[in-house]
């Protein structure tokens, strides 16, 4: 007698259980092997349209791995990812949490924060603020550590957006798929290659021989990069150019002295400085103007320094930073 009621209890629970489900929480985990497929259900009439569209998921491939998300993702929270705040200037996508930086949004991002509310900043996320948000998917960054990416996939389904600059097609597609926007992204995209492979053909063999240098002002610090981060890609891989040898054995961003510099000898500089970047060292740029070993090198005696052609916030590898600089740097090399 007791196996059957305890037959009856288990039996109960079970319905119980599964009225009770399909509510957000079920979207929440982007890793449980039980997710639903892609695909699209019509919602029950029971049910309000808004509830059972988040009830409703598909699954979203990023950087070869699988993601299930809400059917519709329109409320849109970017948590740690600059690279995204910039893909969303891209397609223009308007959050509803973003990216604050010294308790402000940038100037830079004003067309897509206009109604957005700071989430904090980027590597100090507010999880209360995001999770009042209730957003349908969360754009982290892969720099986070495995615990701020497991709080934020409670909230939401996240995304661990890539930082590095080799990914930056595959990050404004993300967008693009969430957003239903992947005509504007694959546009974007064909057109920064199209105009990069013409300016590569035009300039041709003329700046071959001649040394282009990126560099960052930081704590009052000259920093390069490696050939394949920052802005070095657009010059050196999309352009054409010829990285300096430095440039070339950089591991990672480097800090390197006036002395090093001077050896480099650029023909052309682009400098990004940005005050936030230099609060102990605020008259870091005017400093380095005024450095006799600065003076002697080629590019500052004859003219070929280039201050924040894009905003110094810009992450280097993004569509938006990439268009930006092509831009730049075809209106600045292209007339000497």
């Amino acid at each position: 007698m007791k196996k059957i009621y305890l037959s009856l209890s288990i039996a109960a629970l079970a319905l119980a259980l599964t009225a009770c489900g399909g509510g957000k929480e079920a979207t929440n985990n982007t890793t449980a092997p039980t997710a639903p497929p892609a695909t699209t259900t019509t919602a029950t009439a029971e049910k309000p349209a808004d509830e059972a569209n988040k009830a409703e998921t598909r699954t979203i491939k990023y950087l070869d791995k699988e993601y299930t998300v809400p059917s519709k993702t329109e409320r849109i929270a970017i948590v740690g990812s600059m690279e995204s705040m910039e893909d969303s200037l891209v397609l223009n996508v308007k959050p509803v949490g973003a990216i604050s930086v010294g308790g402000k949004f940038p100037e830079m991002f004003a067309p897509i924060t206009g109604e957005a509310t700071s989430i904090g900043e980027k590597i100090q996320p507010n999880l209360e603020t995001i999770l009042s948000l209730k957003p349908d998917v969360i754009l982290g960054s892969s720099k986070f550590p495995p615990e701020m990416a497991e709080k934020l996939n409670k909230i939401a389904p996240t995304f661990p957006v890539s930082h590095i600059s080799t990914n930056w097609e595959a990050n404004l597609q993300l967008l693009g798929e969430l957003t239903g926007k992947q005509a504007e992204a694959e546009k974007a995209l064909q057109a920064y290659k199209a105009e990069a492979e013409a300016t590569k053909a035009k300039w041709g063999e003329s700046l071959k021989d001649k040394k282009v240098l990126v560099i960052r002002l930081r704590q009052g610090n000259i920093n390069i990069y490696p050939e394949k981060v920052f802005f070095n890609p657009a010059l050196y891989a999309d352009l054409g150019l010829t990285a300096p040898e430095e440039v070339k054995a950089a591991k990672a961003q480097e800090i390197i002295s006036m002395e090093k510099f001077s050896q480099i000898n650029p023909d052309y500089l682009f400098i990004q400085f940005s005050p936030d970047e230099n609060k102990d060292k605020p008259n870091a740029l005017e400093d380095l103007q005024n450095n006799p070993i600065w003076k002697s090198v080629n590019a500052v005696k004859n003219g070929n320094v280039y201050v924040n052609v894009v905003d110094p916030l810009a992450q280097g590898g993004t569509a938006w930073s990439k268009t930006q600089f092509l831009k730049a740097a075809v209106e600045k090399l292209s007339a000497k």
